[in-house]
């Protein structure tokens, strides 16, 4: 005797299981990337930079600026900018606080944009000593590839700048601007802003360069045209080599090795 009756679908359901709508939340990508969950995917970028840089025990960090357009063997005086960036990177990791050292935290971690550069000669520095460097990209139409010498652990990439922007400012104990062009100067003038509206604690901010940037900034004009007060005009200071760099940070109250300094202060009353 035979059974001429189509089989029973061993899965009367699988219209049900295929849809987006049953897919986990965490595992739907097209949910995800929608536009209702820009917050989530902030609140995805700060917290997966923040664990990293807390599992590597990163307490502070010096933010180091400057042009992803300079050259090692580029045209003068591109290499000497190249240069001291490297060297900055590598005392500055050698002196503020960047090994562990049989503790648990790390002070004053170079941090830089990740990208090539003055980017890539600070965290060259860093590598050169032996010490971690952080590198923050950024994803942008022309692709920006990290740098070979950022630690691949403390190498991250964003897409959006504010949080990018944050992941920078939120643990500096120093800011180091070398010779750049607009994206150099968007983030040299958020930090000048924060700290001018005492949005930010007091930390130092170093130019390197000074012929540099009076010819490019008429910071004076700023005063004199009613635009800023000429106490705005110190909240920086300009350098002319690495070590040159390194005393400004320190007379500009940057702590090594872990002292209790500005940012750790500010932190504990306004930030956490």
């Amino acid at each position: 005797m035979t059974d001429d009756a189509p089989p029973k679908d061993p899965r009367p359901n699988a219209a049900q299981m295929a849809s987006p709508t049953y897919r986990l939340a965490a595992l739907d990508q097209d949910f995800l990337l929608g536009s209702s969950m820009r917050g989530v995917r902030f609140l995805l970028e700060f917290a997966k930079a923040d664990e990293a840089m807390r599992s590597w025990g990163v307490t502070s960090t010096i933010v180091v600026f400057g042009s992803a357009r300079i050259r090692e063997d580029g045209p003068d005086p591109h290499p000497r900018w190249y240069a001291a960036a490297r060297e900055f990177g590598a005392l500055a990791s050698q002196r503020g606080g960047a090994y562990l050292d049989g503790g648990t935290e790390r002070n004053n971690v170079i941090c830089t944009g990740g990208g090539p550069g003055i980017m890539e000669a600070a965290n060259r520095g860093a590598a050169d000593v032996g010490a971690p460097s952080i590198g923050l990209n950024i994803t942008l139409p022309h692709e920006q590839e990290p740098n070979a010498f950022s630690t691949p652990a403390l190498t991250f990439r964003f897409h959006y700048f504010a949080m990018r922007k944050m992941h920078l400012a939120m643990r500096a104990n120093a800011l180091v601007v070398f010779p750049g062009g607009f994206g150099t100067f968007d983030e040299l003038f958020e930090i000048l802003t924060l700290r001018q509206t005492n949005k930010a604690p007091p930390i130092p901010i170093v130019l390197f360069d000074e012929s540099y940037w009076r010819k490019i900034v008429n910071f004076e004009a700023l005063v004199e045209c009613g635009m800023v007060a000429a106490g705005d005009l110190e909240l920086f200071q300009f350098a002319e080599t690495a070590e040159g760099v390194w005393d400004c940070l320190l007379k500009g109250g940057l702590k090594p090795y872990g002292e209790r300094g500005a940012w750790k202060a500010a932190r504990d009353q306004r930030l956490e």
